[in-house]
Parts: structure tokens; sequence; C-alpha cells
């Protein structure tokens, strides 16, 4: 690459604000030239790495044209793209191209049908409709206020108020189901954005029938009565967080019908992405901290204990306080803790031990690493302690040199821009939509504790030399269950977010597992684990199908924090058990290779499997005869869990 183009693409990547802003045209330059001279592939990764959500909306369409413009000559195009469609009672077509740009951006190759302005009950009622032919897995409700049919005279009661808003919600709910019916895909609607506007004053919620009340009830409603397939955005707490007025500029809806003022077209994007993001399991999980000006202020090793800034009293004591909460309640919600400092750890570690402001504690960080080695390389030892990606962490830093250098050695790692002003440190990370969920699950409430204790078990086995004697020490107790309504939740989060021990890399909504369990064809097996350190959660799941008296594989997950302990041979040992007993004579399975799971390439061969065929993209196909190999449970594993039939 020429270097002139090399340090043009650096210098951007590394530049934030309004510099980098001005370093656009020559960043867009650059980059054209590498797409010209057959460096698409590059380009390519540059563009995922350089976005921000703090560019402007002109500078957004333009960035927009960049991507379009290397993916017609980039090569390496995914064929498995998700198909995704836009319906939308607003012009949707800027929102479209964002929508497409952050989920590029999140390494999601998409297919988008976007329909024409304001056809929302056209293309769901009608079955012979483009969408239907689309055939999307996820399909996005462009909708708001200006949707609502159905409101309440005034002096109704607040019984009556909620009949309606039960009707109006039925006619959502319909939608949801003819939608659902005709093609199982995955909903993403909208709830309603309350205007700013309203004729009951400052009386507007304590009558039941004003604006305010009955947009609340409905969007209360709506949340409650969503099913598993259906997920609700919250385009009114959006709209709040950029100020109502803004947001609804009349003018933009009256020239062009958009749904808000183009300026806040990509957050609206953005926050529609991070839920698809979700639904797809590639949401982060790892939030890498500095300290010292990053979650207290002040240098710890020069101010000491008593000089750094955090606590009440003082305002930008206060803002590092509360940046601290926000922090704890992401910990308590399931998003690892690491450090990430410059700094002597004795120093380091002092506030968390001795300040008595502090809110964050050693036991809320799983990974602490304190010297003076660069960042880069910190960085990289977190993610291999924790044993995650580096694509699964957020780093946050206070120095813009750190940020930039992270930024460009390590592009898969989402690097927000921070304010100088730490009263604004949540809001912006807030802004980026990392963390976003589409479910909450009591393993959740524990992770940091689990990814803890994984640490201990490495400590332990770094000291016993046979891994054998390792494994034996654990103790360990597998409890093999099928996916019920107390760990479906859970499922459907290890099916869509494993991806290194993952046979096939199938990707399943909550609905699909529903009705996968519901089929008597259909068997499914998940592994919760046990051992002296802890509950490790439910760690591997297999989804397989009985034809004749062949068990076949469709999917086999396994987190990757349990690695190494001989959970993949327990569990196929089990399954064979099972197999002899219930007259199913062959199991069979297939691995199709990702870009991340060359690790299971050899696993069937390994667990005894033969080869029955391969394709040119390297998918292989594997059949086991359930006679053919003597099974025994592995000594260090003591079996739970009900008896049940294959």
């Amino acid at each position: 690459m020429d270097e002139k183009i090399t340090n043009e693409l650096k210098e951007f990547i590394t530049s934030e604000g309004q510099k980098r802003l001005l370093l656009f045209p020559k960043f867009k330059k650059s980059l054209s030239k590498m797409i010209s001279s057959n460096q698409s592939d590059v380009a390519f990764n540059v563009l995922k790495s350089a976005l921000s959500i703090d560019y402007d909306y002109s500078t957004f369409k333009s960035y927009y044209n960049l991507v379009n413009k290397v993916r017609t000559y980039n090569l390496n195009k995914n064929i498995n793209k998700t198909k995704i469609a836009i319906l939308g009672s607003y012009t949707t077509n800027q929102l479209t191209w964002f929508i497409d740009l952050f989920l590029f951006c999140s390494d999601i190759d998409v297919e988008i049908y976007e329909s024409e302005y304001s056809v929302i009950n056209q293309e769901i009622y009608s079955k012979d409709s483009n969408l239907y032919r689309f055939k999307p897995q996820i399909v996005i409700l462009i909708c708001g206020h200006k949707d609502i049919k159905l409101f309440p005279k005034f002096g109704l009661s607040e019984n009556d108020v909620k009949e309606i808003v039960d009707q109006e919600i039925n006619r959502w709910m319909n939608l949801w189901n003819t939608l659902h019916t005709n093609i199982n895909c995955q909903i993403i609607q909208n709830n309603f954005d309350i205007p700013p506007w309203n004729v009951m004053g400052n009386i507007e919620h304590r009558v039941p029938y004003s604006q305010g009340m009955y947009f609340t009830y409905l969007n209360q409603s709506l949340s409650k009565k969503a099913p598993a397939y259906v997920n609700i955005h919250d385009i009114d707490m959006l709209s709040s967080m950029h100020g109502k007025l803004e947001w609804c500029d009349q003018r933009f809806y009256y020239d062009s019908k958009l749904p808000c003022t183009p300026e806040l077209l990509p957050s609206y994007a953005n926050s529609i992405a991070s839920i698809i993001v979700a639904l797809l399991g590639k949401s982060k999980k790892c939030l890498v901290l500095d300290l010292d000006n990053t979650i207290w202020g002040g240098v710890i090793g020069d101010d000491g204990l008593g000089g750094i800034s955090l606590g009440q009293g003082n305002p930008t004591g206060e803002a590092f306080l509360n940046f601290q909460q926000y922090i704890k309640n992401l910990k308590d919600r399931g998003i690892i803790l690491a450090v990430c400092s410059k700094n002597d750890e004795k120093n380091a570690k002092e506030p968390f031990l001795r300040h008595p402001d502090m809110i964050l504690k050693l036991d809320d960080i799983t990974c602490f690493l304190a010297n003076w080695n660069n960042k880069v390389a910190n960085i990289q030892k977190i993610a291999q302690e924790i044993n995650i990606g580096t694509d699964s962490i957020v780093f946050v830093d206070d120095n813009p040199h750190e940020r930039g250098i992270v930024r460009y050695y390590l592009p898969e790692v989402a690097v927000p821009e921070m304010p100088e002003d730490p009263a604004f440190y949540i809001q912006k990370i807030d802004s980026y939509r990392y963390f976003e969920t589409t479910s909450f699950t009591n393993e959740d409430l524990i992770r940091a504790e689990l990814y803890s204790s994984d640490i201990k078990r490495k400590k332990l086995q770094n000291k016993i030399v046979n891994i054998d004697d390792y494994l034996q020490s654990l103790n360990m107790k597998a409890i093999v269950e099928p996916i019920n309504p107390e760990n479906i939740n859970r499922s459907v989060q290890l099916i869509n977010k494993t991806n290194q021990f993952n046979l096939t890399t199938k990707r399943y909504t909550k609905i699909n597992i529903e009705e996968i369990i519901n089929n008597s064809s259909w068997k499914t097996f998940t592994v919760r684990l046990i051992d002296n350190f802890g509950d490790n959660g439910l760690i591997s799941i297999i989804l397989s199908e009985i034809k004749n008296e062949t068990l076949i594989i469709d999917t086999w997950l396994m987190s990757c924090r349990v690695l190494n302990r001989g959970v993949e041979q327990f569990l196929m040992n089990y399954i064979c058990n099972l197999s002899r007993n219930n007259n199913i004579s062959i199991i069979e399975g297939k691995y199709i290779p990702t870009a991340k799971n060359k690790m299971v390439e050899k696993l069937y061969f390994h667990l005894g499997f033969e080869q029955i065929n391969d394709l040119n993209d390297g998918t292989t196909y594997w059949s086991l005869k359930t006679n053919s190999i003597n099974i025994n449970n592995l000594k260090y594993f003591i079996m739970e869990g009900k008896k049940r039939d294959v």
C-alpha cells in the first residue's frame, strides 16, 4: 500500500471530533484510490473501524456511498446474508441506508427489502406481496404516533380508556400474527413517540383520556403483549433523549414525510441496528476501563488516595461517582468488567480497596491489568485471559492518543470518542448502544462471577501438570436436560452468540426454538456444568432431528469458557447411550466452516465419526454407528439429570 495513503488513513482513524470531520475529504480520496488499486479487502476493514456515531448527516451519507463503492469491488462477498425487510408509514430511504451502514460496520452482511411509502397493511395482509416473495428473516415496522387510529374522547373513565387501548393494540397484534403465520420471522416494531404538545397543560398526566396518558398506556400494553418473536424498539425514549421539539420538527414530515429531523436519522438507525446486532448475538460483552481521569479524577500515582476527585462535594467528583454507578449497573446486568491501566498495580488497586466513595470494587473486575505495557498488548491479554474475542470488547479511556492507537491496531475493538467533561461520559457511552440485549436471564446476573471462576480454574490448571489430575480435581457435575421453559432464554442467547465452538453456526430465534421443542421428531440437549469453583451455568446445546433410525445433529455448540474439559466427549457418550437404548443406529452431523469456528473442524473425527462427504466450500458430513465404539462416561464427570428417551 502507498505510504502516503497509509499515513492519511491512520491519521483519520486515530483522530476524533472536529479534526476527523475536517480530514474526511482526504480520507475519502485515499480510500477511493485504495479501492481502485485492487485493495478493496483492506478498504473494507478500514471502513468498518472508522465509523463513528458522532458524524454529521452529510458525512454519514458520504460514508455510506464509500461503503457501496467498496462493495462493488469486494470479491469476498458473503452469500449467506441476513434478509431484512423495512416497512414504513414514513419515508424510509435514508433510514434504510444508515441501518445498512451500521450493520455493515458490525460485520453483518444484509440484503434489504424496502417497501413503498405507507403500505404496511397492504404488504402484510396480501399473501402475494413483494414482502412474502422476499421471505425476510427480520421485519422492521417503522411507525409512530401518527399511526394510531383510535383515540379516547374527553371525559372517559380510566377503564373506558384502557378498553380503547386494548382495541388499538389488538390491531397491531393482528399484524404481528398475520406476518408471523405467513413467514417465520422476527419482528422489530417502534412503540409510539409522545409528541411535545398537549392540550391539558400541567394536568396532562392526571386525566386518563389525555394524549400523554393514552400514549403511555399504549406503550406499556405494547411491551407487555409483544410475543417472543416481536422486539419493541423504544422510539419514545430515543426521541426524549434527543429532545422532543427537535425530533418532531414538523417541517420535515410535511415536506418529505421523514420520521424525524435528518440529523437524527443516524441515531435512529443505530438504535434499530443495535437490536438486530443483539438478535444475531454480536452485542459487546466486555467493558475494558482505564483508571486515571476515566473512573476517578486525577492520577492516583501522583495525587495519592486523598488527592483524586471522587464523591460528593464537588462537580467533578460527583460526575465520576455517577459514572461508576452506571458501570456497576452494566456489570450487574451481565457485562464483564476489566481494567487496562498504565500504572503501578499497587497504586491502581488502592482506591478499590481503601477509598470510601468507590462504588466499583475489585470483586467487580474480572481481569485487572495495571502495568506499563502498551494497551494494545494488554487488551489482547485481557481477551485471552477471559477467553473472549477482542471483537467483544469496548475500550474506554480518557486519553485520545490511547484511544487512537487501539482503534488503529485493534479495529475490531469498539473505542468510543470520550468528551473532556466526565459529566457527559454516561451519555456518550450509552449513545453507542454497544450492550443492547433482547433478553435477560439469571445467568446474566452472575456473568462476572462465571468468568472470574474460569480464571481461578486456569490458575489451578497451571499448578497441576497432568490434565487428567486437573479435571479429576474439579469434581465436575454435568446436568443434561432438554430445552425447557426454564432454560429457553439462555439457550437462545447461547445459540446466537457462540461462534468458535459451533459446528454449523445456525441462528435461531426464541420462536424457532419453541417450534423445535414442540416437534416430536426434534430432540434437544443442554448441559449445565458445576464444579468446585461454582456453577458454570448452561454451557452446551445440541439440536437434533430423528429421521428413520438416524439422529441428525443440526446444531452443536459450546461456550468457550469450558473448552478442554471433556464436555464434548461426555455429551456424545450420553447421546450414544440414549440412541442405543432407543433403536437409533446412526448419528450424523456436519461441519460448516466460518471465519471463527476452525477449532471444531475435526471434532467429529476425534469423536470417532467417519467422514462421508465434503463440499467445495469446506462443509463436511460425518456419520457414526452407535454400536461401533465402546462408550463409557468419563471418570471425572458425575452425571445428573432426568432420565429421558431419545
